[in-house]
């Protein structure tokens, strides 16, 4: 197979992956936004339970963004080093 092909499926299967992280850090952080003024409003512990459930899931989600998105950074670098230049 020619190099170009398998940097273009190497890239796009890390793009494929994640663009997951993103998605589900900003569904998160809107549903973490909901349950911390549900707890404001009501004062209600379950939901004050909710938020420190899912914040966990929220930072490994987040963390996970960030090192996918730090290997495309290097897949640029060494697949098409010409878009890298200012």
């Amino acid at each position: 197979m020619d190099p170009l092909i398998l940097s273009r499926i190497q890239f796009g299967a890390n793009i494929s992956f994640h663009i997951l992280f993103p998605a589900i850090t900003i569904a998160l952080g809107w549903m973490l936004l909901f349950f911390k003024l549900r707890y404001n409003a009501t004062g209600d512990t379950a939901w004050m339970r909710a938020y420190f459930t899912w914040v966990k899931v929220f930072a490994l989600s987040f963390a996970m963004g960030v090192v996918s998105g730090v290997t495309m950074s290097f897949q640029f670098g060494t697949n098409w080093p010409g878009y890298m230049e200012t």
